[in-house]
């Protein structure tokens, strides 16, 4: 069996964002470049039941949808361990627009599982997992925080309100991973760089999608104001800020 990890190239959460052409895009000068960390937990589990010789795992592939600039982000995940890449030569619009080409890429590669983060930890969208599974007429389950196999299937336990649910889907399927899928990410080895330099990562182009969405303008949150201290020995005062200031009681 195959496995497709879905990985997103996305700024380290350490970045400091800024605006570029009239805040409608960003300013990528100097930003650091990282695999999306829900993604590289998604990676670390599908390399896990790789190296388990009981589940059926043969090879792990990793595709992202973006410019030839996220070639390094790329490499790092086969040096993590994947076997070879696709990169669809396209700078992605929407989630939309991505989950229509990773779909295109899975119809003629016939992937077993594939498996996309919760969400991206630039736009939070939470949405490319389920729309790959859409538009590919396959079941999806959300909230993955465990996977394995038995008897060759796969069970997936995922996270519900006050408890685990135990699932079992026939493949192919898209499991949409949380936190929980693995204790921590695979670092890459001195040997794995090295073999990453020859790895293959295939360039594929786009398919025509129309974007669904447009990014009118970013703006940043605004400024907390600052903290007001009150008397312990003033009640009151506390009392009325909370009831004509805050308005919340």
């Amino acid at each position: 069996m195959k496995i497709l990890v879905c990985i997103s190239n996305v700024p380290d959460t350490t970045t400091k964002i800024k605006f570029a052409e009239g805040n409608t895009s960003i300013d990528t000068t100097g930003i650091q470049w990282v695999i999306n960390p829900w993604d590289e937990l998604s990676l670390t589990r599908a390399l896990e039941l790789k190296d388990d010789t009981t589940s059926g795992i043969n090879s792990v592939t990793v595709i992202h949808v973006g410019p030839a600039s996220a070639e390094p982000t790329i490499r790092k995940a086969l040096a993590i361990g994947a076997d070879d890449a696709i990169r669809v030569n396209a700078v992605s619009p929407d989630a939309w627009f991505v989950a229509a080409q990773i779909a295109e890429v899975v119809k003629k590669e016939q992937y077993d599982i594939i498996m996309c983060g919760i969400e991206s930890s630039d736009y939070n969208g939470s949405v490319v997992g389920g729309m790959v599974a859409e538009f590919l007429g396959i079941p999806s389950v959300s909230a993955v925080s465990g996977l394995k196999f038995e008897n060759g299937q796969p069970v997936m336990i995922r996270e519900i309100d006050g408890g685990k649910e135990v699932v079992t889907v026939p493949v192919p399927l898209v499991a949409i991973v949380q936190k929980g899928i693995s204790k921590e990410p695979r670092i890459a080895a001195m040997r794995g760089i090295m073999l990453a330099r020859t790895k293959p990562v295939k360039l594929v182009e786009p398919v025509a999608i129309e974007p669904l969405t447009q990014i009118v303008e970013f703006e940043k949150p605004v400024p907390r104001a600052a903290c007001k201290f009150i008397d312990a020995d003033n009640p009151a005062q506390l009392l009325d800020l909370l009831q004509n200031e805050a308005k919340v009681i």
